[in-house]
């Protein structure tokens, strides 16, 4: 899995050095949280609910530097709780680090 980001590829590299089998094993756990929170993001029933996913979610977008995740985890705490558009995108977002190569 490759994430497309010059910012995503120097943070792991800062962290995994050379190491490329933990460089794979931070990407997969990058691609893991994205895909629970924003799962829980989905699930959300009440305002409390979706802020707690969508701050986890910039936060784990500010330890990756994964600019792309950051701005739409700030479109959801900005917009209006339960929007099903920027869940559908992160989401999708979510499904292509599991396909990146």
């Amino acid at each position: 899995m490759a994430y497309h980001s010059s910012d995503f590829e120097a943070a792991i590299g800062a962290a995994a050095g050379a190491d490329e089998a933990l460089q794979a094993e931070l990407k997969a756990a990058f691609a893991q949280s994205v895909a629970r929170q924003a799962d829980l993001l989905g699930r959300a029933r009440c305002d409390g609910n979706w802020r707690v996913a969508a701050e986890r979610l910039g936060g784990l977008a500010a330890s990756f530097h994964a600019h792309e995740l950051a701005a739409m985890a700030r479109e959801a705490l900005e917009g209006a709780p339960g929007d099903p558009g920027i869940v559908v995108r992160i989401r999708n977002f979510s499904e292509e680090l599991a396909f990146r190569d």
